[in-house]
């Protein structure tokens, strides 16, 4: 007789936690997006000491494609990231002279010489070619890689990881990725870099606990948000500017999983998605993602799903402040 109580008073205690959750994600959300620069935020820093305006998103492009590079604590990595990106991208030049980029390099509030070594780049090669921000306090990679987005001039945008880890040249894998989902709707299409192919021989290289931890990762966002991407975490993306604009306009998460939220996000517009498998290699003093933030990750995947589930979040754009 007990037992036969047991399970219905179980589902009742699931169910009122469930709804305690909700509520509690509901009322704890900030209803729209930070959109907000500081002052010292709407200039780029130039090699001569000099502040130059940042453009916005929202005006025409002018360049064939923009690099935004977040960086936190960067100086010993940034350079052979740069090294390689700046040289693929000069040779493409070269041959193709119409062919027109900009390296944007965000320094999320760094506390060594990033900025600086950044800044070396921009005098190198040119304060039109490599551009600096700084940002006053850290954000976040979401946060840092929209401060990127939104001040550039491409019209098709690639988010790079600052430690170099895929590789450059498989830029023209996830253009043609692009070019594949074509007609855009919209002029909308994002491509990701995959390393999903690599899975195998990385899990036999990852201690037990981490990779508990990742198939419990990817099961929430297969489970909450994201069904048809089996790496949503991959920091190689291409965007159109379009794609872009509308994406990270309306994001709300600004550190490890706002990956996740951006591509719920494009698959709510119906923003097409190819996934494309890039060469990736594991750099030498890589930030591992702290177990703290494995649980903020997983909590992060549950708001997403119940703030945009009920209306706390909604998907509608803003202009940076």
């Amino acid at each position: 007789m007990e037992a036969a109580w047991l399970v219905p008073g179980l589902a009742a205690v699931a169910l009122a936690g469930l709804a305690l959750i909700a509520i509690v994600s509901h009322v704890t959300a900030t209803k729209t997006p930070s959109l907000n620069r500081h002052s010292d935020e709407k200039f780029f820093l130039t090699a001569e000491g000099k502040k130059e305006p940042v453009p916005s998103i929202h005006d025409p492009s002018t360049r064939d494609l923009s690099v935004v590079v977040p960086s936190y604590n960067e100086e010993e990595r940034l350079p052979s990231m740069m090294d390689e990106a700046l040289q693929y991208l000069e040779k493409r030049q070269m041959q193709d002279p119409a062919f027109t980029y900009e390296v944007i390099v965000i320094d999320d509030g760094s506390r060594d010489r990033t900025t600086k070594v950044a800044l070396k780049y921009s005098q190198k090669y040119g304060r039109d070619k490599v551009r600096v921000l700084q940002l006053v306090k850290n954000r976040g990679k979401g946060g840092a890689v929209r401060m990127g987005v939104f001040s550039s001039r491409g019209k098709k945008i690639l988010m790079a990881d600052a430690d170099g880890a895929t590789k450059f040249e498989d830029v023209e894998k996830l253009e043609k990725g692009l070019e594949n989902l074509q007609p855009w709707p919209e002029q909308r299409a994002i491509a990701c870099g995959s390393r999903a192919h690599l899975e195998k021989d990385s899990i036999a290289q990852r201690a037990y606990f981490r990779t508990l931890l990742m198939y419990g990762f990817h099961f929430l966002v297969w489970f909450l948000c994201v069904k048809e991407i089996r790496d949503t975490q991959c920091g190689f993306k291409l965007f159109t500017r379009e794609a872009a604009s509308r994406t990270f306009s309306t994001l709300h998460i600004e550190r490890w999983a706002f990956d996740v939220e951006l591509l719920y996000i494009a698959q709510r517009f119906k923003i097409p998605i190819a996934e494309v498998a890039v060469n990736w290699t594991e750099i030498e003093g890589s930030k591992l993602v702290p177990f703290w933030s494995w649980l903020q990750m997983g909590r992060d995947l549950i708001f997403i799903r119940l703030r945009y589930l009920t209306g706390a979040w909604r998907l509608s754009t803003r202009k940076m402040d």
